[in-house]
């Protein structure tokens, strides 16, 4: 009689592997894609919208991209019910910090506290893995800008550029390719939108479907995390190639 390893996240398999943690990363490669760029004056966040039909009323919000702190951002890929626990955690994690140091968490010390916790839901029965993938982008007076990366097991790392979500290994590649030290954010957006243009699962990529927002530095020392319009997406997405201007 054969024995059943993939019903815990407690069991090892005979190779040494946790079925269900497994399973929690393939349910992200079946969603949409997110990258992340770190640049010297900041660091470049892009997430694909999924839209699953054109009766949906589009959200007003941002779907992929999710502000933590002042100087944390993060991109999410997978289930959006888990991710809006995990981010809610975090800015817990986050203001307690302030509220106790009077000064903002450290971003891999704020990434690790939220690792733990993913963690931890792999090492008890009766729990199941968070099924989502973050890119953690922020800035902070020891280490500044800063882009990290995790998966439901509880690893995270630091990257200089990085992907999630479907196709995820293709987008690797080409980055891997294209990114160059020093790269600034404008040219970090460019290379960005043609990485996603190539191997997102679309003919065309349209500002609709995207989500793009940056974190970077005001001239004053600040850290600032803007979100970019439609309309700001549309002209960049012309800028970089990517799609012919409107007629």
């Amino acid at each position: 009689m054969s024995r059943r390893y993939d019903s815990r996240t407690t069991i090892f398999s005979p190779e040494g592997r946790l079925h269900q943690v497994e399973y929690a990363m393939k349910a992200i490669v079946n969603a949409g894609s997110a990258v992340g760029v770190l640049c010297k004056d900041g660091v470049v966040l892009i997430g694909e919208k999924k839209v699953t039909s054109k009766l949906l009323q589009t959200s007003k919000a941002t779907e992929k991209l999710y502000k933590i702190d002042n100087h944390v951002a993060c991109a999410m890929a997978g289930i959006t019910s888990d991710a809006n626990i995990l981010i809610n955690t975090a800015r817990v994690a986050a203001q307690r910090y302030t509220f106790s140091y009077q000064e903002p968490m450290p971003v891999e010390q704020l990434v690790q506290s939220l690792c733990d916790t993913k963690q931890g839901y792999t090492q008890f029965g009766g729990l199941r893995p968070f099924g989502v993938s973050f890119l953690f982008a922020g800035w902070d007076k020891n280490y500044g800008f800063q882009l990290y990366a995790s998966d439901p097991s509880g690893n995270y790392s630091g990257w200089k550029c990085a992907a999630i979500g479907a196709n995820n290994q293709a987008a690797q590649s080409m980055l891997k390719q294209d990114y160059r030290d020093e790269i600034t954010r404008e040219e970090a957006v460019e290379l960005a939108l043609k990485v996603l243009s190539k191997t997102m699962d679309i003919t065309s990529l349209t500002s609709e479907k995207l989500e793009l927002a940056e974190v970077y530095l005001s001239p004053t020392g600040e850290v600032k995390y803007q979100v970019h319009s439609s309309e700001s997406v549309g002209e960049l997405l012309v800028k970089a190639g990517v799609t012919q201007p409107a007629a």
